[in-house]
């Protein structure tokens, strides 16, 4: 499956930071993860502080495939709305799926203090109302948050107005988001293994995943072997080929850059990333080099061919809705793609055991608008069950939810 169309931000800057060896002979490990991409290389980080031995194996170029288009917004706030996941888990969970996005984004501020240089900078966020009639929705996801002890600040219109420049009903700040460059920490990531005794292997497919009661034997297209205690399937929107119902919807999301734009131009938007309560939602947030990335108009496509077709004029489109919003600020796209994405009922991401393959697989679907937080909890979660630990999120980020 070709993940992406057009020409993707983070390839074009940083070309093909690293390549790997593909695999030539029969192996074994303790754990195997197959995907290569932010998500893959995030939880093989993970194990492999752990002592364990660990193998990725990526079927492209490292993180080339939905990686290389992602936006990478990290947000505590989920696309479905706190007081949404209360009325269909409780309360308590709905809390919980929250907190562990709010965690995740200090972890990987971290995280990206320790490898340096992936354009990891903190950012506000501010979730606007693209109608009047989302202004009792919101002011309800507001109260709860406040409530649970989030950091957010309720704002008119009026407010909107002065501080943003933005024409809408209201909106919601909050302090803690961040952005990276997704293909620079993925990289950064495996490079880190393999210096720390790991293996990494691209270009190199999986056919064939057999689990056993004593481990797991995966087989490549080259007719080779590799003998596992576990495996992770971190392959992204193309994990859903080993499950024999798809637990997702594959969607089509597109973005654009812009050329560096002065600070003073940009204002408040240098620092706050800024999206809105329609569905599907216009967002954007800017670079380290003072670009401004915008994404959204989502749409149901999900052949490559006909993805490809739409960038241009998908492009275009966003650009006026941004130009409607900010008349004063001048942009025009350097470079546009789109790139495929996965979409969960719940906006919430499924981690751990599938029972099509019992406890020695584990499946790491990190779908939905949090990919990149969801990938940080989902490390942490992966880790515990292949150690055997209880994990607090076992139940609700599993596959039970649609059992």
């Amino acid at each position: 499956m070709d993940l992406k169309s057009g020409y993707p931000f983070w390839a074009i800057k940083n070309g093909l930071m690293c390549a790997f060896p593909q695999l030539k002979a029969d192996i074994s490990c303790d754990v195997v993860v197959v995907g290569g991409g932010i998500t893959g290389s995030l939880i093989a980080d993970e194990l492999g502080k752990s002592g364990l031995d660990v193998v990725v194996v990526e079927q492209r170029d490292v993180a080339w495939g939905s990686s290389a288009a992602s936006t990478a917004l990290l947000q505590y706030e989920i696309d479905t709305h706190m007081a949404d996941l209360t009325r269909i888990y409780g309360e308590f969970h709905a809390v919980q799926a929250y907190q562990a996005c709010a965690d995740a984004i200090t972890d990987l501020q971290s995280l990206a203090s320790e490898l340096g240089d992936v354009d990891f900078d903190m950012q506000e966020s501010l979730y606007y109302a693209s109608k009047r009639v989302h202004k009792t929705p919101l002011l309800e996801e507001y109260e709860l948050r406040v409530k649970h002890g989030f950091d957010a600040q309720w704002l008119d219109s009026k407010a909107v107005k002065e501080r943003f420049g933005i024409k809408a009903p209201c909106a919601i700040l909050t302090k803690l988001a961040a952005r990276v460059d997704p293909y620079r920490m993925a990289s950064k990531l495996l490079l880190r293994l393999t210096e720390r005794g790991s293996r990494v292997f691209d270009r190199t497919v999986i056919d064939a995943i057999e689990p056993s009661e004593a481990g797991v034997t995966l087989r490549t297209s080259e007719g080779l072997q590799i003998q596992a205690g576990h495996v992770v399937i971190a392959a992204g929107y193309e994990s859903q080929k080993w499950l024999k119902k798809p637990v997702a919807k594959n969607r089509s999301s597109y973005a654009f850059i812009t050329d560096p734009i002065e600070k003073t131009d940009l204002g408040l938007l240098a620092s706050t990333m800024v999206w809105e309560s329609a569905r599907p939602y216009l967002y954007m947030r800017t670079t380290g080099d003072g670009r401004l990335l915008v994404g959204g108009d989502d749409d149901d496509i999900d052949i490559p061919s006909r993805r490809d077709k739409r960038v241009d004029s998908k492009a275009r489109g966003l650009c006026k809705k941004v130009k409607k919003l900010f008349p004063d600020l001048s942009i025009h796209p350097a470079f546009s793609w789109g790139g495929t994405f996965a979409e969960t009922e719940d906006g919430l991401p499924f981690f751990g055991e599938h029972p099509q393959y019992g406890p020695r697989v584990q499946f790491a679907m990190a779908y939905g608008g949090n990919g990149i937080s969801y990938s940080m909890i989902g490390a942490g979660l992966l880790r515990a069950h292949i150690e055997g630990r209880q994990h607090p999120l076992t139940e609700l980020f599993s596959f039970s939810r649609i059992g």
